[in-house]
């Protein structure tokens, strides 16, 4: 059994204008995925998605990666791993005992690799005739999942919110900085509106995507503490482990962040901080379902949680459930409750989503089926995602 194909198609959704929401990150326009595809020799297919520019993406698994994938073992997904991510010293790193990467080892190119090993195990899957959070090693068939949106600004929070509820979930997350623009009695407001919207019983997160600096962080935190926040996400950049770790100790609202972050050796940076109770690894970005088993092994040894970012393409939710499935530090998914036809459409199944929890698909490999029409649905377009 051999590689004999790698390839990666860019794809891009645009999004009605009366469809989009505005944040901190500006208004979103698209949302743009490199779908990975690693062929073996009896003609099976795996698929994997990748985070980050789609045209630098393609380039980096066409022109880098992908040769070091031809002719291996698919099934040999650490030996693949380690190769991608060592580059041309991967035999004397294996050798050793001891990594030695390459020097593009972050950004893009961690991306493209995240997107790889996604490909990698869903093709192990069809292979084997096992679906993926089988082979990883489950530990459950369902996951309990939260609502993930919140822009609407002021008051009108409470019916967003509300809604989100009666679609059966009983967890909720929302942005600090909604359609009206930040201020700190402003995002009161919001999650005043929220609260009310969702009841007592609900458990009710808020997303700031880094935008906050430490000292208005901290206030916020102090400001909706009278709210019972599960938990205050990416309060500030996730350059700044120390500030981060500050925010927490100032607060007692539990603190997520881990989206932004690329491979084991970040997370171990935030753990040693003492930055954060629940870790938010990135499938299509943090290195795949390899490297995230490490990092979510890492957190239980000092008894944090993990719920997986699970914000793109179909391919990256489909890998993050099957993270969820196997992932014993997992206590919640989440499920993007944005308009994202990328995500929700481009599978010829539906995700099996009910009262509010996410179940495992029973099929081999990530259990999901690309439409036929999918490159001319989602054919790639130029520019940005957000715009101010």
């Amino acid at each position: 059994m051999h590689v004999t194909d790698v390839r990666a198609v860019p794809l891009s959704d645009p999004v009605p204008e009366e469809k989009r929401h505005r944040t901190d990150l500006g208004t979103k326009v698209k949302t743009d995925a490199t779908l990975v595809f690693v062929e073996s020799d009896d003609g099976t297919v795996g698929v994997g998605a990748s985070l980050g520019n789609p045209p630098t993406i393609a380039s980096i698994v066409e022109h880098e990666l992908a040769p070091l994938l031809l002719d291996e073992d698919p099934l040999y997904t650490e030996r693949l791993w380690e190769k991608m991510y060592d580059g041309s010293r991967w035999k004397p790193s294996l050798e050793r005992g001891y990594s030695q990467p390459r020097e593009d080892r972050r950004g893009v190119t961690l991306e493209a690799i995240s997107g790889l090993d996604i490909a990698l195990w869903d093709l192990k899957g069809k292979l084997l005739d096992q679906p993926v959070y089988k082979l990883l090693g489950a530990v459950r068939d369902d996951v309990r999942g939260y609502a993930s949106g919140g822009w609407a600004p002021g008051d009108e929070a409470e019916a967003e919110m509300r809604g989100y509820v009666e679609k059966g979930f009983d967890a909720v997350k929302m942005r600090v900085v909604g359609e009206d623009d930040f201020a700190i009695d402003r995002t009161v407001r919001r999650v005043e509106a929220a609260r009310r919207g969702v009841g007592d019983d609900v458990d009710l997160m808020v997303d700031a995507h880094g935008c906050l600096d430490v000292s208005t962080a901290v206030r916020l935190a102090d400001a909706l503490e009278p709210y019972d926040v599960s938990w205050f996400e990416e309060p500030v950049s996730p350059d700044d482990h120390a500030g981060l770790a500050e925010v927490r100790r100032s607060t007692t609202i539990p603190i997520a962040t881990g989206e932004r972050e690329f491979t084991r050796f970040d997370f171990l940076s935030l753990f040693e901080e003492r930055a954060l109770d629940v870790a938010q690894p990135d499938v299509s970005r943090a290195g795949g379902f390899t490297e995230i088993r490490r990092i979510a092994a890492m957190a239980s040894a000092r008894g944090l949680r993990v719920a997986p970012h699970a914000w793109g393409s179909g391919v990256l939710f489909a890998a993050s459930v099957h993270l969820a499935m196997a992932l014993p530090n997992c206590h919640v998914l989440e499920v993007s409750q944005g308009h994202m036809p990328l995500m929700n459409e481009i599978f010829e199944e539906e995700y099996d989503v009910r009262d509010g929890r996410v179940h495992a698909p029973g099929r081999p490999g990530l259990g999901f089926t690309l439409r036929e029409d999918y490159r001319e649905r989602f054919e790639y377009v130029e520019g940005p995602e957000y715009v101010f």
